[in-house]
């Protein structure tokens, strides 16, 4: 099943494209040798944010916990497609989550049409809650190529422990719905991932959830680590499987992030956020678009990217990112493929 995503993906991929992800991939490295901020082409991978709104409360999400000190709202139809002309004939991959529920965006499936008819391959995450068959039906028809359904327990209980007022017997219907519709379409997308957020109550489970994709027909399970934002002391939600922890204990008994902050991000090279409402922030970990490099209201996509703005924010992380809050509980940085 990955493979048949992969041919899918690589369907849409033309030379110009590849051309300018090979530019980005050289100035990322050129970049880290010269420790300075060279930037060549425009970033093949963005996210946007559809909505702000969520029906879940969960405990680590400004979403769920209403927490946002950023305006909230719907991004605009007329304002995406704008954006969709300008940037997309360069994008690989177009991700429709940041914050919020994506399908409680009243013209969410019509995003997707949009840049599906232009070649963009197209993902979304969501929680399952509202894919009833008629949903099912137009989100195959829609054309999205990847979809993450987050699982994070296979009962009740273990579920909404993180999916605060969440129904696992939704996710599971809306996931059975997904296949159906699929398989009656004869159509080979969306490619449907089962998410599991490890944490310390689900940890026991991830067999179970492996058995239960299989038994729905779902075609592949993600194992995500969990970011965790008061770990130091410790959380209830930091798992005691290691190897599926972003932390690890010290001596003295309280916790550090794992990885070692290195002086690079591939993010800030090949992608960005763009908010409901058309701000540019540097990665998904600004929930709150603390780091606004533009506004595409006032402001052109390319003008924005090559910005002094936004070179200076290279710079900074390639001089010192344990300077920067949202760096310092990141997973990025061992790595360019993340």
């Amino acid at each position: 099943m990955q493979f048949r995503d992969s041919i899918n993906f690589l369907s849409k991929v033309n030379p110009r494209k590849a051309v300018n992800a090979a530019a980005v991939l050289s100035s990322f490295y050129l970049s880290r040798w010269t420790r300075r901020p060279i930037q060549w082409g425009v970033p093949f991978n963005v996210s946007i944010e559809p909505t702000t709104t969520c029906n879940l409360g969960c405990p680590e999400c400004p979403s769920g916990l209403k927490s946002f000190t950023r305006p909230t709202g719907n991004m605009e139809y007329d304002f995406y497609r704008r954006m969709v002309d300008e940037i997309g004939g360069q994008l690989l991959y177009l991700y429709f989550y940041f914050q919020g529920e994506p399908y409680l965006h009243p013209r969410f499936l019509d995003l997707v049409r949009y840049a599906a008819d232009r070649k963009i391959y197209t993902v979304t995450s969501t929680n399952a809650h509202f894919l009833t068959e008629r949903k099912a039906k137009e989100t195959v028809a829609s054309g999205l190529d990847r979809i993450l359904i987050s699982i994070d327990g296979t009962t009740q209980d273990t579920y909404e422990q993180y999916r605060v007022g969440g129904s696992l017997a939704k996710v599971i219907e809306g996931t059975k719905n997904l296949v159906k519709a699929r398989n009656d379409a004869g159509s080979r997308t969306p490619h449907i991932i089962f998410q599991y957020l490890v944490v310390r109550p689900n940890e026991h489970q991830i067999d179970d959830v492996m058995r239960l994709a299989k038994e729905i027909g779902v075609d592949e399970v993600k194992l995500k680590t969990a970011q965790v934002y008061d770990y130091q002391h410790g959380n209830d939600l930091i798992p005691t499987l290691d190897r599926y922890s972003r932390y690890a204990q010290k001596p003295d008994g309280t916790y550090r992030i794992k990885n070692e902050l290195l002086n690079h991000c591939w993010k800030l090279w090949h992608s960005c956020v763009i908010t409901w409402d058309g701000r540019i922030v540097p990665c998904c970990f600004d929930k709150d678009a603390q780091y606004q490099l533009g506004d595409l209201n006032t402001k052109s996509f390319h003008e924005i990217w090559e910005s002094d703005l936004y070179r200076s924010f290279r710079s900074r992380i390639l001089k010192g990112r344990a300077e920067i809050d949202i760096c310092t509980n990141c997973s990025e940085g061992t790595q360019v493929w993340a």
